[in-house]
This record gives C-alpha cells, sequence and structure tokens, in this order.
C-alpha cells in the first residue's frame, strides 16, 4: 500500500493536508511519503534475502528513480546500498550517506575521469559493460596503485520491460558484452592488474510485470557462472539488476490493500530466484527503483483554465511536460486523484489535461473521465515517485520544480523551487556580445 488517502474531504500525505503543502510551497510541486519508501524497501530487502543462497543477497537502490536527497537519506539509513550510473550520482550518494563499500557503478559510457573518482571513492563494484572499459578501468586503477572489483554486465538477449525505450537485455540493446564475449573477456581480465574480477551482472529492462522473462535470463546466467567456473575462473557475485514493475492504475477505494505491487509479485519474484539460484554459492545483488519509489510520490498541480472545444474539454494545470516527462516520452499513464475529494456519484466530465508547454505533446492524458474541475483546484497525478523529478528540466525556460519529503505529519522542502535568478545566473554571454 502507498500512504494517500483522502480524510475529511480532502487528499492527505500521510498525516498532512496536501492543500497545506501546495499553499505553503506552491505548485506544481512533487510530494514523497517517507513511509511508502521504507515500507518498500523493507518488503522487498526481505523477500530476497530469505531467497538468496544462503541469505547472501544485497540491495543496491537504483538512483536513476529518484535522486531526491531526503529520499537518499532515507534509503541510507535503512542499510540500502546505492546504484549509480554516473559521477555525479556517485558524488551525490556518498553526500546522502551511502558507505563506498555499498555503492555500484554501472552504465554503458563511464568517461576516464568518471571511473578515477570511482576507485579513489573505493566503491564496492564497478559493473563493466564493454572490453574498451575493462582496458581503461585497469589503467586508472593501476595508476592509483589499486585493484578496482568488478563485475561484467552480460546482455543475455533477452529483453522485457513496460516500453520499447526502457528494454535492455536485448541483443539490440546498446548494454553489456554479449553472450559469446564474456569467457574470452572473463580470461583477459584474470590476468590485469588494476580490476579483480567478481562475477557477473544483468539488467534486462524496467517496468517487468512477470517473471517469466527474468527466469529465462536468470537460468541463462546461472549456467554461465558454472560454465566459467569450470574454467577456473572465480565468480563470487551474481548482480540480478533490476526492473520489477509497479502498477499505475491504482484504484481510488483506498481500503489498506496492497495496490502498490499486484498480489504477491514481490514474492513470486523472490521465489523464482530461490528456486533459479538454488544451491549456487554466490552473493546475488539486486538493483531496484521504481519498486522503492513510483508509488511514493505524486506531482501535485493547480488547474489554470478550462478551454472548451465542441468536441471536446481541455483541462489546463499549471505542471507541463518538463515536470512530468513519462506522458509525453513512454504515453505512460497515471492515475489523477482531486485533491477535493469528490462527492459519492459526482458528475464526470471527460478532460484533456494539458500543461503551458508550447507543444502539443505537453498533454497528460486524453479523455479522462473526473469530476468537474474549475480554476483553482488542486489535482495530483499519481505513482509519479520514479523517473518525474529525476527527469524535469528546464524546457521553455520553466523553473525546475520543487519537491516535498512527508513523515508523519510533518513535511520539509527537500529541493526548492529554482528561481528566475538561478536559471538565469547559469547562462553566459561571448565577451562580443556582452
Amino acid at each position: 500500500m502507498h500512504h494517500f488517502s483522502y480524510r475529511d474531504g480532502s487528499l492527505f500525505a500521510e498525516d498532512v493536508d496536501l492543500r497545506v503543502i501546495a499553499d505553503a510551497v506552491g505548485t506544481p510541486v512533487y510530494v514523497y511519503s517517507s513511509a511508502t519508501i521504507e515500507r518498500h524497501y523493507q518488503l522487498f530487502e526481505a523477500a530476497v534475502g530469505a531467497a538468496a543462497p544462503m541469505g547472501k543477497a544485497h540491495v543496491f537502490y537504483a538512483m536513476k528513480a529518484n535522486g531526491n536527497l531526503g529520499v537518499l537519506k532515507t534509503l541510507a539509513a535503512l542499510g540500502a546500498g546505492a546504484d549509480t550510473v554516473s559521477e555525479g550520482e556517485v558524488r551525490k550518494a556518498l553526500a546522502a550517506g551511502f558507505p563506498p563499500e555499498r555503492i555500484v557503478f554501472s552504465g554503458v559510457g563511464k568517461s576516464e575521469s568518471e571511473l578515477r573518482f570511482a576507485v579513489e571513492a573505493g566503491i564496492y563494484q564497478v559493473n563493466i559493460e564493454t572490453e574498451g572499459e575493462l582496458d581503461l578501468l585497469s589503467k586508472v586503477a593501476g595508476q592509483l596503485g589499486k585493484r578496482q572489483e568488478a563485475v561484467f554486465r552480460v546482455n543475455p538477449d533477452i529483453g522485457a520491460g513496460g516500453h520499447a525505450k526502457i528494454t535492455t537485455g536485448s541483443s539490440e540493446n546498446k548494454f553489456g558484452v554479449s553472450f559469446e564475449e564474456v569467457g574470452r573477456l572473463y580470461s583477459r581480465a584474470a590476468n590485469m592488474p588494476g580490476v579483480r574480477m567478481m562475477g557477473l551482472a544483468l539488467h534486462i529492462g524496467s517496468q517487468i510485470r512477470e517473471t517469466e522473462s527474468y527466469e529465462a535470463a536468470y537460468t541463462k546466467m546461472v549456467a554461465l557462472v558454472g560454465t566459467l567456473r569450470g574454467e577456473g575462473h572465480r565468480v563470487d557475485r551474481l548482480d540480478l539488476g533490476g526492473g520489477l514493475g509497479i502498477p499505475y492504475d491504482i484504484p481510488k477505494d483506498l481500503t489498506g490493500r496492497d495496490f502498490d505491487h499486484g498480489p504477491g509479485l514481490i514474492e513470486a519474484y523472490a521465489a523464482m530466484v530461490g528456486r533459479v539460484t538454488k544451491g549456487l554459492d554466490v552473493e546475488l545483488g539486486f538493483e531496484p527503483g521504481r519498486l522503492v519509489v513510483g508509488n511514493a510520490g505524486i506531482l501535485l498541480t493547480r488547474v489554470l483554465h478550462l478551454n472548451p472545444r465542441p468536441t471536446k474539454q481541455f483541462l489546463v494545470v499549471d505542471a507541463a511536460m518538463n515536470d512530468l516527462v513519462r506522458p509525453a516520452m513512454y504515453e505512460a499513464y497515471h492515475e489523477i486523484w482531486p485533491v477535493a475529494e469528490p462527492e459519492p456519484g459526482a458528475a464526470e466530465v471527460a478532460y484533456d489535461v494539458v500543461g503551458p508547454i508550447c507543444e502539443s505533446g505537453d498533454t497528460f492524458t486524453t479523455g479522462r473521465l473526473l469530476p468537474a474541475l474549475k480554476p483553482g483546484d488542486l489535482i495530483a497525478f499519481m505513482t509519479a515517485g520514479a523517473y518525474g523529478a529525476s527527469m524535469a528540466s528546464t524546457y521553455n525556460q520553466r523553473l525546475l520544480v520543487a519537491e516535498v519529503l512527508v513523515k508523519g505529519g510533518e513535511y520539509a522542502v527537500t529541493r526548492p523551487r529554482q528561481s528566475y535568478e538561478d536559471l538565469l545566473g547559469t547562462d553566459r554571454a561571448p565577451p562580443w556580445l556582452a
């Protein structure tokens, strides 16, 4: 379950009325629930920990889903690790309190300076994705007098996910070394001075709502572990990636039931992991992101205008595609809840909900049935905690959106809304135009 519900006629985040946040912080604003983040992380960690061989499991939160400092500190305090994909994410993970020995560095295009920073920081593991990266990492670590622990990310040629743009495990995708090449590369790496190969990793996609694709990919990886060990190689770690999905169509009749991940999806996934890896003496790694934070966040926005047409009704809000790009980029669906609780049986209107940006693509939904709304009303885009604020931009010179974290009856602004002085202050005129 998540912790957004109607109370006394208004939508609350835990014990905080969203109208209070909107009035104090302004809109649009992302609001995150600490209780939901904590619950989802603990539920997943317990399930995979119980399923892992000999209980050897490490959970690394995928920071790309949501890099808000309050969210990161919440997870670091729970003992989570961090899965990072850039030097900036490594730096922010360290700043949030993740110890270096709980940080993994993934990504298909790591630069020399990024690898140098990661090695100097003493991170737990680099997930190597190309032969060139193997050479570069060994060179950088050797220059620093270190041997960096690493794994090869393998492309199993099994892709899955909720959209073609978030499928990562197919041979047509850019990620990882090919299954056919990993044996040769592992042998090469065993004799290189700057790396210590510890095992394998994979990640087949995001927003995966079944276990069959995972099982096929994991079965291939377990067989590969056996092959490499048979050749005399050390394989102590198997990083199974993330990507387990969440439902975006959350019913409004909140009764405490677990709508967040569907009936038993985490449990089914963990049982499959336990079955596939049974008897395999490895440390398992997991990199959940959306699963932890997706249902823990909403985007709160205010109605600006109504724009009726003969065949439809446009509802213009103050949030835009620069604040939440998923509908424009992935054709993604988000439930929309009015902050004022609708009366039972209230008449509904079919709205095209749109933002202020000068693109027709700045459309959140078309023909969505909602209670009749008017300028000034507040609505919430639900399940916006993952890939919302983390993908926000200043397109159309709009200010970066504010973010708020709720804990029980308290809330705090964890990223203030950007000011126009901040926005304009990043630009520099060339000297001939100054």
